[in-house]
């Protein structure tokens, strides 16, 4: 299985200018979390865990050279198994995204980490996919938003940050043109947060541990208190 025009387009100026903005900061971010095996789930051409210390780091793909290929919808992983996921542009081109979150929280260890890169459809990215006919990578996906993202997260038990939007730059065909809205960038992250034309989004699997009711030792048998009689005073002065 092959996306059509993936390699085209991670080939392309809009495909260096996306890329570059999340490898930096994926290296960044996985730097420090640390485990025994990590996951990048897609996007085998690139290695967004290069900078990451974790012993076993493998790439997982339907398609192209990865370490293991396997549907994304059915991981051959052992539950509790993973420390680290990273869903580079899958969900927004699944058929089924919310069986590969299914997955990715059952084979997530307890405080295990997820991070989600995707297409902002609240963008000039957005825009563009609903502009673009030519059924190629990235405009025959379907966007989803960080909001409606966090509120899936959640009901699987996650513990999700505010997300990371960038790229503000409209999505020009030549590099020229995204090198001189490049001053946008700034702009964008300072004031208009929500128009980025990716994301990226960070969340942590929680696992509630369970109430044992146990008997309250401390309670103690209420025990008839023993009738004493009174004695009685004869009185004076009678």
């Amino acid at each position: 299985m092959s996306i059509p025009g993936l390699d085209a387009w991670l080939n392309s100026a809009q495909g260096r200018y996306v890329l570059a903005w999340e490898q930096s900061r994926l290296d960044a971010l996985v730097a420090d979390i640390f485990g025994f095996n990590a996951l990048q789930l897609g996007l085998p051409n690139c290695d967004f865990l290069r900078t990451n210390r974790i012993p076993l780091r493998q790439k997982v793909s339907e398609y192209g050279k990865a370490d293991l290929l396997c549907e994304m919808a059915a991981l051959p992983f052992a539950s509790h198994s993973t420390d680290l996921v990273i869903l580079p542009h899958v969900l927004e081109f699944s058929d089924d995204p919310h069986q590969i979150l299914r997955e990715v929280e059952r084979i997530l260890i307890p405080e295990g980490q997820v991070i989600i890169l995707g297409f902002n459809p609240v963008s000039m990215w957005g825009l563009q996919r609903h502009l673009n006919r030519s059924g190629n990578f990235p405009w025959n996906g379907s966007y989803l938003s960080m909001t409606r993202l966090k509120d899936w997260l959640k009901l699987l038990g996650f513990e999700v940050d505010r997300g990371t939007p960038g790229c503000y730059a409209p999505p020009f065909e030549q590099e020229k043109w995204l090198q001189r809205w490049h001053f946008i960038e700034t702009a964008g992250e300072r004031w208009w947060r929500f128009s980025g034309g990716v994301y990226l989004l960070r969340a942590i699997k929680r696992t509630h541990g369970m109430h044992l009711i146990t008997p309250d030792w401390r309670k103690k048998t209420v025990r008839a208190k023993a009738l004493r009689p009174v004695a009685h005073k004869e009185g004076h002065g009678r």
